[in-house]
């Protein structure tokens, strides 16, 4: 059956479930797609340094201490938020989950899978010539993840409390 609505040109369509799916967790799977990219040549040192340019613009005599220290910055920041994003991603498709245990246990998860997918992307960057693995840039991945997961649970624990006394 399903083969002759194929050969007939109409494509088949995805049961309501499969939908919700997707959408829970396409977009964390289409992020940790996007850090993987990153991890490549295309995002390393030699190629961040062009954001320097508007701040050498802006401070035309900064010192070359001074713009390695911001760039320094600038890349650890990078870190912090690309994997912050990540977690808030896993615990949307975690506490939505149809899974009991992911949605009893969203954080724990979501802290799991965020510091596995860093420790992945360190040892990926160790076979790209121009990128160093790092296991503090895990760390700082991890911290990044930890921070976004402890700021959604106090917003839910406000929400409940708030609940609570209304």
């Amino acid at each position: 059956m399903q083969s002759s609505t194929i050969q007939s040109g109409v494509a088949p369509r995805l049961p309501p479930h499969s939908k919700r799916r997707l959408s829970r967790y396409g977009p964390l799977v289409l992020w940790a797609a996007l850090i993987f990219i990153g991890s490549t040549s295309m995002l390393s040192a030699s190629h961040t340094s062009v954001v320097l340019r508007l701040f050498l613009w802006i401070f035309p005599h900064a010192s070359e201490a001074t713009l390695g220290t911001i760039h320094f910055i600038i890349r650890k920041a990078g870190h912090v938020t690309e994997y912050a994003i990540l977690a808030v991603l896993a615990a949307r498709a975690f506490r939505s989950s149809t899974r009991g245990l992911l949605r009893t246990r969203w954080v724990s998860v979501s802290l799991l899978l965020v510091v596995v997918y860093a420790l992945g992307d360190e040892f990926h960057q160790s076979f790209v010539p121009s990128r160093t693995a790092s296991i503090y840039d895990s760390m700082i991945d991890s911290f990044g993840g930890l921070t976004a997961l402890a700021l959604l649970t106090i917003q839910k624990h406000r929400r409940h409390r708030q609940d609570l006394h209304d």
